[in-house]
């Protein structure tokens, strides 16, 4: 069952791989709630379920507009025969060209990076969010989460951004920036905070809620790269005494640009994810800081996420609370994410050891 907190609630999944929540279930229930209005932004859609939800709102009259990658609708090169769909991203055309019949407006993204978003905002008054793609594999191989927020100024913050979207007005060459979210949101005395990339630098933002650390902080991210300032601050933090522990999807970190070297080195306590069946890979972008505040959302800790890609993370909870029933809120949320990332480590997570990292140059001399 998922956590919920008022009008906050979070689904760790999905459950044919352990997790607690059925994550296709929560999205297509969250569509089937719409009597008015759907703005989705999400980077993939191959998920036959989750696309006839979306015309099924549609067909009701619900006013619908979508926006996707253009990555996983066309080819990179001429087909022999383009008149015929096929191929891996069959489903991706295919649904999309279903949604085009039903009378949906759809864009392709704009942005020549990654267009990495994945929200949907119903009726003006709800938000779902977090960093799962409507895809078969987002939904029943990939660990994910998502947050729905029932608050009208949370879900305003992201009609704002779904509109800038639409009009291609985000990534690398967009020559404005987005007015920074409304500071001071509480929902179900829960403080939420939203940012969006590339335009406010939500990798600083990460960097500020770790700094206010005093018990420890513990991570599970598909991504980290050492082109992040995360893992410095992280590495600083471990060398003031914060025990910080992280879960990483084996392939992505060991890559060559990965923060794992770094941060093994840093004493940061690091556990590999690696693919076992049904499990495909860790696609969390998930922290959580002292037990009581989570960030969430479609953002990895990357350079380009950063910088280059459409993004956005949520902050639940302010370790400078002080009122102690909000506090109580915010500890009961972030449990469960909490609870959710040592089950991770603990079913599918192998300890990376200093004596298994290369040998670096400073230590050959």
């Amino acid at each position: 069952m998922p956590v919920k907190v008022g009008k906050v609630e979070m689904y760790m999944g999905p459950s044919t791989v352990g997790g607690p929540d059925d994550l296709e279930n929560a999205i297509v229930n969250f569509i089937d709630g719409a009597q008015k209005k759907l703005d989705i932004a999400v980077q993939e859609l191959d998920n036959w379920n989750i696309a006839e939800a979306i015309i099924n709102a549609r067909k009701r009259g619900v006013t619908t507009r979508l926006v996707l990658e253009l990555d996983y609708l066309r080819s990179k090169k001429p087909q022999v025969n383009p008149y015929q769909a096929g191929g891996k991203l069959k489903a991706n055309r295919d649904i999309h060209d279903s949604i085009l019949r039903t009378a949906i407006k759809v864009n392709s993204d704009f942005n020549t990076n990654i267009f990495h978003q994945k929200f949907i905002v119903r009726d003006s008054n709800a938000l779902l969010t977090g960093s799962t793609n409507f895809t078969d594999t987002g939904t029943g191989t990939n660990l994910n989460h998502l947050i729905i927020i029932h608050d009208q100024e949370v879900a305003k913050i992201y009609s704002r951004e779904f509109k800038e979207i639409s009009q291609g007005r985000f990534g690398r060459y967009s020559m404005e920036h987005g007015e920074k979210p409304k500071e001071g949101l509480e929902v179900s005395r829960l403080p939420i905070k939203v940012l969006f990339a590339p335009d406010h630098n939500p990798e600083m933002e990460i960097m500020k809620q770790m700094a206010k650390a005093k018990k420890r902080i513990d991570f599970a991210i598909f991504t980290f790269s050492e082109s992040s300032g995360i893992d410095d601050q992280m590495i600083m933090l471990r060398k003031a005494g914060i025990p910080i522990r992280g879960a990483l999807d084996k392939k992505q970190a060991n890559q060559d640009w990965s923060a794992k070297l770094p941060l093994r080195e840093g004493e940061i306590e690091l556990y590999e994810i690696a693919p076992k069946k049904p499990l495909r890979k860790l696609h969390h972008k998930l922290i959580v800081i002292d037990k009581q505040l989570v960030i969430g959302g479609s953002f990895n800790f990357t350079g380009p996420a950063n910088l280059l890609n459409d993004e956005n993370i949520i902050i639940v909870g302010d370790l400078d609370s002080k009122n102690q029933d909000s506090i109580k809120n915010q500890q009961k949320f972030a449990k469960y994410a909490f609870d959710e990332i040592e089950r991770i480590i603990n079913t599918y997570g192998k300890k990376i050891s200093r004596s298994r990292l290369p040998i670096s140059g400073s230590q050959l001399l």
